[in-house]
């Protein structure tokens, strides 16, 4: 199991590295990879997670046991992590945003080529499945936590409030989930058009993830670092163990869910801490540390995938 993992893990390692060389060494400007990133996240991911959803007979996908596990591995992170602050609050406001940012988000690219690696197409449909349901319930954890610790106004909050209903990931899980169970489907020419954008999206995510690395910022972040990779690769991992025993769930879906948890913390979270008013010094450590220890943790953490 772990080296099948760790085979599945190695294309997508190369990516993150080429992404960081072509960064590191400015082959790429520095200001490109801003509209890298966004292209990815409001086009090409978008693109694929439409695409992906649209075709697929979701019918009868497991959609309560996908709810359940997702909704309570995400609680239970969110919970621990909120309870900690009340007792042992070590951190300033701004520090503890990126702290529950780094153990409640999840890396979508590195989750769903996994799951696709592992797993075939299927493994893609139904790590896109569960997506959809973290990506709306992390957004909005996170846009509350903002609310009461990050360092802004009023004003960025209404917006952030209104950006979580136009978030195009949510648009787009959702409009992927009516074209599949309303049997619209993805008529004439569209099908093929969002295949070659969905193509480019994960080695795009994958190349911005590399490139957004900052390994020289992790020194001087030990404690928010290791009580978010606690979280992120102790408590969420076992959590979903847990639940996916208790809810009986197995083979793809079970496989796409659980990677989900063992993944790193999003790349696009040091973009929340700066616009929300969080601490992005930490949150570039946070997604740094995490992301280098996410390839020896997956391929132990795989132990625990259901067969």
């Amino acid at each position: 199991m772990m080296d099948a993992v760790s085979t599945a893990l190695a294309p997508i390692l190369a990516l993150i590295l080429i992404g960081y060389g072509l960064r590191r060494f400015e082959l790429i400007p520095a200001a490109a990879w801003v509209g890298i990133e966004k292209l990815t996240y409001f086009v090409l991911f978008p693109a694929l997670l439409i695409r992906t959803l649209g075709k697929q007979a979701l019918g009868g996908a497991p959609w309560v046991e996908l709810l359940v596990i997702s909704a309570g591995t995400l609680t239970v992170a969110a919970a621990v992590l909120l309870l900690w602050n009340r007792w042992r609050p070590r951190f300033s406001g701004p520090t503890f945003t990126s702290v529950f940012q780094g153990g409640v988000r999840f890396n979508t690219y590195i989750a769903l080529a996994v799951a696709q690696a592992f797993y075939g197409p299927q493994g893609l449909a139904m790590g896109a499945v569960a997506a959809g349901f973290m990506i709306v319930l992390i957004n909005l954890f996170c846009i509350a936590v903002f609310t009461v610790w990050g360092d802004t106004g009023g004003e960025e909050r209404k917006s952030w409030i209104r950006e979580v209903f136009g978030n195009p990931l949510i648009v787009s899980c959702v409009l992927g989930w009516l074209l599949s169970l309303t049997g619209v489907g993805l008529p004439g020419v569209t099908g093929d058009t969002l295949e070659i954008l969905g193509r480019a999206a994960l080695p795009f995510g994958l190349l911005a993830v590399g490139a957004a690395l900052r390994p020289a910022a992790v020194r001087g972040h030990v404690g928010p670092i290791a009580v978010a990779s606690a979280v992120q690769f102790g408590l969420k991992p076992f959590a979903a163990a847990l639940l996916l025993y208790h809810t009986g769930l197995s083979g793809a879906a079970a496989g796409a869910v659980f990677i989900a948890f063992i993944t790193p913390t999003a790349s696009s979270a040091a973009i929340l801490a700066r616009q929300l008013g969080g601490d992005t010094q930490t949150m570039a450590s946070i997604i740094t540390f995490q992301t280098l220890l996410a390839f020896v943790a997956m391929p132990a953490l795989a132990l625990l995938l259901p067969a």
